[in-house]
């Protein structure tokens, strides 16, 4: 009877400092690998040490496309993560899943931790907020495309190295020396779509689609087949033709050709910075992106980039306590600011900027600061506060397919841009009639 007694209480006492120090787990998907995806596990890391409450496990799955196409499955499965990191194109499907989502302005007030929307810089908040003003996600990642320059590849094609490439007018001829030189990638990208039709169209201040690029309405037709754009995509599609634009990939594939030394010029998002940083054995500069000179309202301002994260519906009080627990540590001064200075990415929060600021980082990394000042050139308008369109990520492939058409000199740049606003409209319509 002792003996069982003893066991009892035993028992009891084991069953009690399990429960005491039992930690809260939420699930984190996300799409990052490499360099960011290190810098990535270290943050959670250093968030699981810095308290015995909440632990977060974060887990990859698969590229931007597959990471939001996992966490729509899981969703309808029942067993869908607490967060999900889905990048900006998954923005208007992700605002159209209605019962699926938390928004984070909800799941901050019910915590009673301190969040104020006014602390993040506008021209990131602005493009995940409803028209309320309310935050619908975090934004985690935000970026902008800028353009890298391998300055000893300049130098040994006997160019200065400091030349002016801010307006597309001026490539020609830079080109063609670099061309003539050997060099046999003068020129690439990543990202086409978003860099030469999405933000480009912002940075002259012309329409991609009507209705405010989609902030205003779900009946939003695309017009990115206008006349600068055209110009634009067919000078592209004659550099192309001439050797002096290499086509590498749809994503960010040429970021490995530029980090190896192949490519001379490269534009790409501000948070190929870490990649650059770590792999590049060569001099190299960060730049504003080109604009044409001849628009007269350029530059007005690039748009965002990059991800948010996205709370999903179906978790206990608890476990929202935790989520709101791990963002609150994200936003704050010290993360955000290391974060900006490892990756490239913007600094979300006004305070996170001011540090980096305060601590010297861009004054010791010349060119790092360009991503926030072109977000914040200007005041946004219609055109350049970003772009909300159902089934983007779908539509962006038509625009993959057509501009490969141009650059393998197939189609001419009016035949395929109109291509890819007329079967882009018609995705459009679908999303539409679905969301009614």
């Amino acid at each position: 009877m002792k003996i069982k007694t003893l066991n009892l209480a035993l028992a009891a006492s084991m069953a009690w400092g399990t429960a005491a120090s039992a930690q809260t787990e939420i699930e984190w998907w996300h799409a990052f690998t490499g360099r960011l995806g290190e810098l990535l596990a270290a943050q959670v890391e250093k968030f699981n040490e810095s308290q015995s409450d909440y632990r977060v496990v974060a887990s990859h799955k698969g590229n931007y496309s597959e990471a939001l196409n996992a966490g729509i499955a899981a969703f309808r499965a029942g067993e869908q993560p607490h967060l999900l990191q889905v990048f900006e194109v998954g923005t208007a499907t992700m605002m159209s899943a209605t019962g699926a989502v938390k928004p984070v302005y909800e799941v901050m007030e019910e915590s009673g931790l301190e969040f104020d929307p006014e602390a993040y810089i506008p021209a990131v908040t602005g493009y995940y907020t409803n028209s309320d003003g309310q935050m619908l996600s975090f934004p985690y990642n935000s970026s902008t495309q800028v353009l890298y320059v391998n300055r000893d590849k300049l130098e040994e094609a006997g160019i200065d190295p400091d030349v002016d490439l801010s307006i597309w007018e001026n490539w020609d001829e830079v080109l063609t020396q670099l061309k003539d030189a050997g060099v046999t990638c003068p020129y690439t990208t990543s990202w086409q779509s978003w860099v030469h039709l999405e933000s480009f169209s912002a940075y002259h201040d012309v329409p991609f689609a009507t209705n405010a690029n989609g902030f205003e309405g779900l009946d939003t037709e695309l017009v990115f087949n206008g006349d600068i754009q055209v110009k634009h995509i067919d000078q592209l599609g004659e550099w192309a033709q001439e050797g002096k634009f290499i086509y590498n990939g749809r994503r960010n594939e040429a970021g490995a050709n530029f980090r190896a030394g192949d490519c001379a010029l490269f534009t790409e998002s501000s948070a190929g910075y870490a990649g650059v940083k770590a792999e590049a054995d060569f001099d190299f500069d960060i730049r504003h992106l080109p604009y044409w000179d001849a628009v007269d309202a350029a530059p007005q301002n690039t748009i965002i980039g990059g991800a948010s994260v996205w709370i999903m519906e179906g978790h206990t009080d608890e476990e929202y306590t935790a989520v709101a627990a791990f963002l609150n540590f994200l936003s704050s001064p010290e993360v955000q600011a290391q974060w900006h200075q490892d990756t490239g990415y913007l600094p979300i929060t006004n305070a996170a900027g001011k540090l980096t600021e305060e601590q010297g980082f861009y004054d010791e990394n010349p060119g790092t600061e360009i991503a926030g000042l072109q977000m914040t050139r200007n005041e946004p308008t219609d055109n350049s506060k970003g772009l909300r369109l159902g089934g983007f990520d779908q539509i962006r492939t038509i625009i993959d397919e057509e501009l490969e058409g141009v650059w393998s000199g197939q189609k001419s740049a009016q035949v395929a841009l109109d291509s890819a606003v007329e079967r882009g409209n018609q995705l459009l319509r679908r999303f539409e009639q679905a969301n009614r």
